[in-house]
């Protein structure tokens, strides 16, 4: 009777323990994700015409269309018209497309021998009446005044030349893009001086046309506004608007006045900026105000509210109110808060002529991409002109659908916005790799346990090398599988709005100023840890296919030779010393405290890759700290891969027998042997990178495929196929008997004697016989 082996039967049943787990653990991990998955809010999509992109469930229309699905024309054609300069001098000027709301610059110029040379000699504006854009007349430039000859002519000018100057600055000031720090500084000191001259606000033409200045000079790029010599000239501005919004109603793209008479039995007024929609459309912000209005309104359509509690009005009725809507905070540079985004900041401030006020309340919707950005935090500020920057004196917050804000003041209220990042998450090839991981951490366990129990019958470098390969990739699916999944994701599929789920009351001592409108996901070593460890193992992963390509180059092309001296060691060394110095080097040139992301993605915990833009950056460690030797790792990989391949495997021996030679299953299944081994499946990344969708993803299923399996794929072919394998199984377990049929490949077998001589030693190699012997893959 045969006798029962105890020690085998323990191998067995570990393997079967080990594999149930590890799948078992797949498979949870899985549920997890479906269930996820399935409970995140679906958008419904949309169907934007005419260029329109379809964000968060509606149509975002480029500037030249409105409505709902961007069907609605929002600007004027091409034009044409003729002017009559003089009574025999008839001049046509040429206008391209409009936007709706904004002024359009004539193709004719001025003479270039003019101070105005080159620059359009008229603009136009394009309005709407009901539904249909119409063009109003144009307005005609004086091509011999610039900004700075009427700057220096408004202070003395009479009413009779003041509408000219108005005009003509607006026209100046018709391409903001073009506008630099010493033209706005100019136009604003010209729109100060208008202003402030007596009973301007009587005269429409001129009021408009200095509200049309004001609103194109927040056209203009920001970093002109960086100066600090423009400070005082806004700062100027805006004290003189705040005084001019008591007596005039002029609405303009980027600022709006609203004004009212201020009556002995108001106890509150309240203006509101709300977006017109009643053609159907967002066609303009409307302003209202509404006296004695019981509080704020709970529309989320209202983009500004301001409420004015009076506390002492006078007993007449000759006072006045009135309010102004900036829509960015271009006049309002803040040396304490940064603006990082997008995002526009609108700034709502309210004047009181004939009464007092005992707060303020204030509301602002907020406005910004949904599918890009998380609101994290806001705070309630006013511009304090005692130190020209944002404070928070006096004012508290409150939380509801609403940015709420209560001040003891009246004037430039804004709410500072602090976001984070959306992150997206590509689910399909998630479930594909847990899969793929599962069984390749049971294969790599399984190679691991038989290379060390049968290590006496091959070499010891043969299986340093393939334990140290399989051990590295082994402890890399397990930190993969078990940590990969950044630990802040689970909360980035939350509600942008659960930040105010529940209306508390105003609270001012969490009113703080911010310092940024971009804040950096929640602070995560766990993740960075991973990720280094990640990347560690993942270079010595391909440090050792590197080093098995050199011991399968010196075993099987280089065969009358021994190998280099102390190779255990330096292979050693190499292997996990390398990696070790890479990331080393990589963390002290990117990591900083509260700096994690210039190393790692927050996507997941993986080297950083994209910058601000989401585009591949060169800065990034992901390129010079893993492709880049990844890849030389790769090309010194296929080069003895194809060397092994011609010389060994695939080729002609006219000396063989018909009966001895291997069949072409045999040579194919050696070759797939070494590109297994060597890594060289991973050459199938690049192709990923291919800029086409569809073939992108088949080469990103086949990618994922390929090497999450790569450890069972070693399994396979370097430990079911060896004949002791085969044979101790079938020992074991005898339904599972098999016939050997062992992979070879051809060489010759060479004995090494050793001589002593008298003053030295000497190795010689002899061939033992000249018939061809066999060498077993598996066993190499």
């Amino acid at each position: 009777m045969t006798p029962f082996h105890w020690e085998r039967a323990l191998v067995g049943i570990t393997c079967c323990v080990v594999t149930v787990t590890l799948w078992a653990l797949c498979i949870w991990q899985v549920v997890l994700r479906f269930k996820t998955d399935t409970t995140e809010s679906v958008v419904p999509p949309c169907f934007c015409l005419n260029g329109g992109i379809c964000r968060d469930g509606a149509c975002v229309c480029p500037d030249k269309w409105v409505g709902s699905r961007c069907e609605i024309v929002n600007f004027c054609e091409a034009s044409t018209y003729t002017l009559n300069i003089s009574g025999s001098v008839i001049q046509t000027l040429t206008f391209g497309e409009i936007i709706v709301g904004r002024y359009g610059n004539s193709e004719e110029k001025c003479e270039p021998d003019t101070v105005n040379g080159n620059i359009s000699i008229a603009i136009r504006l394009c309005s709407r009446e009901g539904t249909t854009p119409t063009l109003q007349p144009p307005q005609i430039l004086n091509c011999n005044e610039n900004l700075d000859s009427l700057a220096s002519q408004v202070e003395t000018a009479d009413s009779s030349n003041v509408s000219a100057i108005a005009s003509n600055t607006q026209i100046l000031t018709s391409r903001p893009d073009q506008l630099n720090t010493q033209n706005i500084s100019a136009a604003a000191n010209i729109a100060v001086q208008i202003i402030n001259k007596p009973s301007v606000s009587e005269d429409t033409q001129t009021s408009v046309a200095v509200m049309a200045t004001v609103s194109q000079l927040l056209d203009a790029n920001e970093t002109e506004f960086n100066n600090n010599d423009l400070l005082n000239v806004t700062t100027s501005l805006t004290k003189t608007m705040e005084e001019f919004c008591l007596t005039v109603n002029i609405s303009q793209p980027n600022v709006a006045i609203q004004s009212a008479p201020l009556k002995s039995n108001f106890s509150t007024i309240l203006f509101s900026a709300q977006r017109d929609t009643s053609l159907g459309y967002y066609q303009s912000t409307k302003l209202e105000i509404k006296e004695n209005a019981p509080g704020l309104i709970d529309d989320l359509s209202t983009e500004v509210q301001i409420l004015l509690n009076i506390s002492n009005n006078s007993l007449s009725d000759n006072g006045r109110v009135g309010f102004i809507l900036y829509q960015n905070d271009k006049f309002f540079q803040s040396r304490i808060y940064q603006s990082h985004s997008s995002v526009s900041k609108q700034i709502v401030s309210g004047n009181i002529d004939g009464g007092r006020t005992s707060s303020v309340e204030i509301a602002f919707s907020p406005k910004y991409n949904t599918s890009e950005l998380k609101l994290h935090d806001h705070a309630c500020v006013f511009w304090d002109y005692a130190v020209n920057d944002w404070s928070t004196a006096g004012c508290a917050k409150g939380r509801d659908q609403f940015l709420r804000c209560r001040c003891n003041h009246t004037t430039n209220f804004a709410v500072l916005m602090a976001f984070q990042i959306k992150y997206k998450y590509a689910k399909p090839l998630e479930y594909i790799s847990y899969i793929g991981v599962g069984l390749s951490m049971a294969g790599l366990l399984l190679t691991i346990l038989f290379q060390i129990l049968t290590r006496r019958t091959r070499r010891s470098s043969v299986t340093l090398t393939l334990v140290s390969l399989c051990s590295s990739m082994l402890i890399f699916n397990i930190i993969f599988i078990s940590g990969i999944e950044n630990q802040n994701a689970r909360n980035q599929n939350s509600n942008t709005s659960s930040y105010y789920q529940n209306y508390l009351p105003y609270d001012a001592t969490s009113n703080t100023l911010l310092t940024s409108d971009i804040v950096g996901p929640p602070a995560d070593s766990w993740c960075t840890a991973v990720a280094a460890l990640l990347h560690y193992f993942l270079l010595a992963t391909f440090m050792w296919t590197a080093l098995n390509s050199a011991q399968l180059y010196f075993l099987l092309l280089r065969t009358m030779k021994p190998l280099p001296g102390h190779f255990l060691a330096t292979v050693s060394i190499i292997g996990w010393g390398i990696p070790a110095l890479v990331v080393a080097v990589t963390l002290g040139a990117t990591y900083r405290e509260g700096k994690a992301l210039n190393y790692r993605q927050e996507e997941f915990c993986w080297l950083a890759a994209l910058d601000q833009n989401r585009n591949f950056s060169m800065q990034k460690p992901m390129l010079w700290s893993f492709l880049l030797p990844v890849t030389f790792i790769l090309l010194f990989n296929i080069i003895v891969f194809i060397k092994i391949s011609v010389s060994v495997i695939w080729k002609k021996n006219e000396n063989l027998t018909r009966n001895k030679s291997d069949s072409f299953m045999k040579k194919a299944i050696g070759t797939i042997s070494i590109v297994v081994v060597l890594g060289i499946t991973w050459t199938v990344g690049y192709l990923m990178l291919v800029n086409h969708e569809e073939t992108s993803l088949v080469f990103s299923y086949l990618f994922c495929i390929l090497n999450a399996t790569q450890g069972l794929q070693i399994c396979i072919l370097y430990t079911f196929r060896s004949p002791i394998f085969k044979k101790n199984v079938s020992k074991v377990f005898p339904v599972f008997h098999v016939p050997e049929v062992p992979l070879y490949l051809h060489s010759k077998t060479y004995y090494v004697s050793k001589s002593k001589v008298e003053k030295h030693l000497q190795e010689t190699f002899r061939s033992t016989q000249t018939v061809p012997k066999n060498i077993s893959l598996s066993t190499i």
